[in-house]
This record gives structure tokens, C-alpha cells and sequence, in this order.
């Protein structure tokens, strides 16, 4: 296989699985970023003497970056990347005060529940019994392998895919399928329903195989890196320089070049710059809007309904609060309005579930002694002409006034800091498109297959990774869609 010059637009965390893929399969690669630093949404901020994880605060499946450092050959501790497994995957809270730990270790889970709410711990093992089932079944299907090459379907694994069909909820929605398999119990429907919005869905659009999610916590864990989220794109980084990759910070790509149907570069301001092969992790809409405004338009696949975004305070907090956890939700005692308001008025309920990451409670350093930095986010919609200086206003008033009447104690006078991230400034500082956390929402059964492929259809030399294409979005799909697409070019060398 002869060696390619190969060109990748974005340090995302799929442009940098990707980046490292290409360098052990032998390849020189050169990565260029608009930004100052790696990451995208996988970055860090820096207020007073607080820090935060901008985007990504949850970190499932720590298997798939290993992933990159076996392929390396190299120990990830020796690059940064090391992590803790969480005790408790997070603390749920409801108007009415009851709370409860979801607990890492599912007998103490089911006892939990079952104590404080009523549910039985029996019950609560088989729904993560089926959504393990529902996992095992699918993901080697959706998430591992292009659902747009035809060798995909002429698997074994496919086939039995195929023969569980009946069984995976592809014609429920997940509400009617968590009402079915949860004995109709309110909490638990919300607490299973929530999961939804890990790919920027609603309950009650999104399919019920979407009930696989929770294993993906439950079953492999929940984990928080050492020295923060942003050392998962860190030690890649490092990982990719030591295997030979270059990384242009501050360096924005103008146009991906095309002759005769190829890709035969990219262009930076005035100068063009020549390359065999080009992995795009920008925004797929973006990528066609400005990196390839003269090829035809996948008009379809561009124009199917953009998932949720968010609102997210950075505060500062100048006490500890023992009641939290590192991750925190607080319940909207009026889901279905909650996303009826997000998905179908595209504005923000007024009584919104808030959900709270503190990485003190395991970083210290993160927060001053005795302090703890709060990531405080709510779901937003899409840009779609709000008045969002109105909307942040009455958001931040809400959930003030929300955690304050369920903790039971003040919480806006003990704010020191405060920083902000609208869905305007995650269009702008990530271009993502209308602010969407994950490009295409998966409100309907057919979401998975209108996602762009990883692969260019019409221009020979163009692969595209991140969230925005085949699988989705998120930490561990963004690393799947580097391994569909490095595995195509390869594949296509020979």
C-alpha cells in the first residue's frame, strides 16, 4: 500500500482518532484546526480560579480510546490518559424531595430504588438485562460499520440484527417502551426516558431501541478522566504527535480542492496545499455550505431535523454542597411539555430539568478548598430566531429558583464566577450547525440511515468523521465514526 499525504480538517476528538489510525496504518497526516487548541467541544475553560469542562461531561466506554493506544502500541498512562470509575453514575432529584443514587454497582442500585421509590430491584435488572440485549444486538450493525456500504448487510451479525427486529422497539417510541417495561412507575419512566437526550432527542419521538443507552453507564461504567475531560483529546494528542502527525492550530481551511471528481487538497487563505486523501471532521453542513460550495448537495440528508442544544452557566461556587454528586439531575415535573416546548415551539419550558456536573468532588484542584465548580445545563433548542438575551434571563432566574426550592438552601449568593455557553456561541465556537449538540436529532425510526456516511459518494478521496455523520454524536461514537472511515480508506488503498 502506498503511502498517502493525508489532510484533516478539525482536532475534534474524530478528526484525532482518526489522525492516529492513519499515522499506524503508515500514512503522513497533517491536522489543521481553526481553533488555538485540540478538542472542539471536548475542551476546558478557565474562570478565576475555577476550572470547567466546556462540552462533554459524562465518560462512557473508556475502551474506545485504549482502543487507539493498543493499536499504537503504547500505554495510555504514559501519555496522560487515566481515569476513575464513579461510584455512583448519578443523583436524581424531584420536586416532591425524594432522591435517589443511581449507583454503579446494580445491587445497591436495585435496593435503592426500591426502598425509596417503591420499584422493584427485580425489575430494575431486567429492563438493563434488555438493554444490554438491545446493545449487543444492534451495535455491531449501527454504530461499528457503515450503514451505507452494501457489505455491511452480508453479515452474520446483521442477520441476527435483522431476526430481532420484533424485539427492539423500532416502532414505539422510547416513552411508550420505558411505560411497557417499567410497570407504568412515573419516576423511573423519567429517569429511563432522560436518556434520550444523550443524542439530542425526545422521549417521545426517538425510537424505543434507544433503551440500549443505558447500558452503555450501567453496564460499562461511568468514569472520570484524571486532570479532567479534556485529557481524553489531550493524551490523543500526544499520542498522534509522538506516531509522526502535525497539528495546525489557528490554521482555517478555505475550500477542500477538487479536480475531475478527487479531492486534491485543501486551501488556507491564498495557498493551496496538495494532499492525497481528506478527512473531514467539520460539521458535515458546514463542510458542503463552505469547504465544498461548487459539488452538489446531499440536500436530504442536510435538511433532516437538527437535534437539541443547550444552555450551559459556569459558576463558581464558594461553598460545597455534600447533598451533590459529580453528576446531578433535577427533574421538570412536566416532561412531556418539557420537549414538546424544545422540539416543537424551539423555545425553553419554564420549568426545565437541570442537570449539574462538579468535577471538584473528584478533581480538587478543578475549585479553590472548599469551593466546587458548578456546569450547570438545561436543554435548549436549535438557533431558530429566539430572543436568547431574553431567554438566558428568565433561564437563569428559573433554575435559581428551582435548586434553591428543592435543596433548600441559597445558591445565587454563593456564585463567585460565571461564564456562559448559548447555542449562538456553540454555532460559533464549534461550528455546529444551529447549535446542535449532535447534528441530526433521532426522532424517527429511519434517523440512523439519513445520517451522512462517513464516506463522499460523489468525490473520490473524501471521508468525514465527528458527530454530525454516521454513527452520532458524543465521545464514543465520534471515535467509532474515525474507525468506520479510516478502515474505508484503507480499505479502498488496496
Amino acid at each position: 500500500m502506498k503511502k498517502q499525504h493525508i489532510a484533516i480538517i478539525g482536532a475534534g476528538i474524530g478528526g484525532i482518532g482518526a489522525a492516529v489510525r492513519l499515522a499506524v496504518a503508515g500514512h503522513s497526516v497533517a491536522v489543521f484546526e481553526a481553533n488555538s487548541y485540540p478538542g472542539g467541544k471536548l475542551s476546558n475553560l478557565q474562570v478565576g480560579d475555577y476550572r470547567f469542562d466546556a462540552g462533554p461531561s459524562l465518560f462512557t466506554m473508556p475502551q474506545y480510546v485504549e482502543e487507539l493506544f493498543a493499536l499504537a502500541g503504547e500505554n495510555p498512562k504514559d501519555f496522560g490518559f487515566d481515569y476513575h470509575r464513579l461510584d455512583t453514575v448519578c443523583k436524581y432529584f424531584w420536586e416532591d424531595g425524594q432522591s435517589i443514587s443511581a449507583y454503579a454497582d446494580l445491587h445497591k442500585y436495585g435496593q435503592e430504588v426500591e426502598e425509596k421509590l417503591g420499584f422493584p430491584a427485580q425489575a430494575l435488572k431486567d429492563y438493563l438485562a434488555w438493554a444490554r440485549f438491545r446493545y449487543e444486538t444492534t451495535a455491531p450493525i449501527f454504530l461499528e460499520h457503515s450503514l451505507h456500504r452494501l457489505s455491511t448487510y452480508f453479515r452474520w451479525k446483521t442477520f441476527k440484527g435483522v431476526l430481532a427486529m420484533p424485539w427492539l422497539g423500532l416502532h414505539r417510541s422510547l416513552d411508550q417502551e420505558n411505560k411497557k417495561r417499567l410497570k407504568q412507575h412515573p419516576k423511573m419512566v423519567q429517569l429511563f426516558n432522560r436518556y434520550a437526550t444523550y443524542n439530542g432527542s425526545s422521549p417521545y419521538k426517538t425510537p424505543g431501541i434507544m433503551s440500549l443507552i443505558p447500558h452503555l453507564e450501567q453496564g460499562f461504567g461511568a468514569f472520570m478522566p484524571k486532570g479532567g475531560m479534556k485529557e481524553i483529546s489531550h493524551s490523543l494528542v500526544r499520542l498522534a504527535e509522538h506516531l509522526g502527525v502535525k497539528f495546525h492550530y489557528g490554521q482555517k481551511v478555505e475550500e477542500i480542492l477538487v479536480q475531475n471528481k478527487a479531492v486534491k487538497g485543501i486551501r488556507i487563505g491564498q495557498e493551496e496545499l496538495a494532499f492525497d486523501q481528506v478527512v473531514c471532521n467539520m460539521d458535515v453542513f458546514f463542510a458542503y455550505d463552505r469547504l465544498l460550495p461548487k459539488q452538489p448537495r446531499p440536500k436530504r440528508i442536510l435538511e433532516q431535523p437538527k437535534s437539541s442544544s443547550a444552555l450551559i452557566f459556569y459558576w463558581g461556587m464558594d461553598q460545597s454542597f455534600p447533598e451533590l454528586d459529580v453528576h446531578n439531575i433535577f427533574f421538570s415535573d412536566n416532561y412531556p411539555e418539557e420537549f414538546r416546548q424544545l422540539f416543537e415551539e424551539k423555545s425553553l419550558y419554564e420549568d426545565p430539568t437541570v442537570y449539574i456536573h462538579i468535577s471538584s468532588k473528584m478533581e480538587q484542584t478543578d475549585a479553590p478548598l472548599g469551593h466546587e465548580n458548578w456546569f450547570v445545563m438545561i436543554n435548549a433548542p436549535q438557533l431558530n430566531g429566539q430572543d436568547w438575551e431574553q431567554l438566558i434571563a428568565q433561564s437563569k432566574k428559573r433554575i435559581l429558583e428551582k435548586l434553591e426550592r428543592i435543596l433548600g438552601r441559597p445558591i445565587q449568593a454563593h456564585i463567585v464566577e460565571e461564564e456562559l455557553l448559548s447555542p449562538a456561541l456553540i454555532q460559533e465556537k464549534t461550528q455546529s450547525h444551529l447549535g446542535s449538540l449532535y447534528g441530526t436529532s433521532s426522532n424517527n425510526s429511519m434517523a440512523a440511515f439519513f445520517r451522512h456516511p462517513n464516506f463522499s459518494r460523489q468525490l473520490s478521496g473524501l471521508y468525514f468523521v465527528g458527530g454530525s455523520v454516521h454513527p452520532g454524536g458524543g465521545i464514543p461514537l465520534a471515535l467509532l465514526s474515525a474507525k468506520v472511515a479510516t478502515e474505508d480508506l484503507i480499505k479502498n488503498l488496496k
